[in-house]
């Protein structure tokens, strides 16, 4: 499992705190926003679109913040013009971070981004520098309890996948992107419960960090992800579970 999935995985195990309600709101609104804007508001002809209604419901997002976000990625509401900005960075240790944002000024998001790495002992790279280590995938995670290696195998599978991973309780299936939604829908069509499905950056290589340097990375990322702009941050970091874990920011 990459560390962003197991950071990932980490962090929804943890009971979501009510003050960070609003960021996950936020961010939602913004992917449905610019999903809209650049695929049209049909979920059924907008893959990304329907993706981001799916987590908004799985979060518990009022249906009318839903359409409201729709409407103004279409134009048939006034809203904020967002635009898409990825940024590379190095943290402690040369680990390497794609920090994919949404933002309706890039000066002051580059900015702040810039201010948040260096305090936390990081820095921004040049353009490409980060970026060729890592590959989108579809990344499924189905809870293990009550299904069978071997039968999920052969779903996915002729589905498309490319691969699965047992992590802890968590099958791990890693789809190419023109897989992602027949994948999808093959589980969905099998009755089998998916916890999470998302399109990431996963990296190639892990780089492995350990004691007070692994602490500053994951603190570098926890304050990246609380940035309003900041939508997803990739690592290519490896620490140990434990140090996750026990975390506490």
């Amino acid at each position: 499992m990459s560390g962003h999935s197991k950071w990932a995985t980490i962090k929804r195990k943890k009971a979501a705190a009510d003050a960070k309600r609003g960021k996950i709101f936020t961010q939602l609104i913004k992917e449905i926003t610019v999903a809209a804007k650049m695929g049209g508001g049909d979920p059924e002809g907008n893959p990304r679109l329907r993706l981001a209604i799916e987590k908004a419901k799985a979060n518990n997002m009022p249906a009318d913040n839903i359409k409201r976000a729709i409407m103004k990625g279409t134009g048939e509401l006034p809203g904020v013009n967002y635009e898409e900005v990825t940024y590379e960075a190095y943290a402690p240790g040369g680990v390497a971070l794609i920090i994919e944002s949404v933002t309706d000024n890039k000066n002051r998001t580059v900015s702040e981004l810039r201010h948040l790495l260096e305090r936390n002992g990081g820095k921004l790279a040049t353009a490409g520098s980060v970026a060729w280590s890592f590959h989108k995938k579809g990344v499924i995670q189905i809870p293990k309890a009550n299904y069978n290696e071997d039968d999920l195998l052969a779903i996915i599978l002729e589905a498309g996948a490319e691969d699965m991973k047992l992590e802890d309780d968590i099958f791990e299936i890693k789809t190419p992107p023109d897989a992602f939604e027949s994948v999808k829908k093959a589980l969905e069509a099998n009755n089998i419960k998916i916890e999470s499905a998302e399109l990431q950056l996963v990296p190639e290589n892990l780089v492995k960090v350990e004691g007070k340097e692994a602490e500053q990375v994951l603190k570098l990322i926890e304050a990246l992800e609380e940035h309003d702009d900041v939508q997803n941050v990739y690592p290519n970091f490896d620490i140990d579970e434990k140090i996750m874990a026990n975390f506490q920011g």
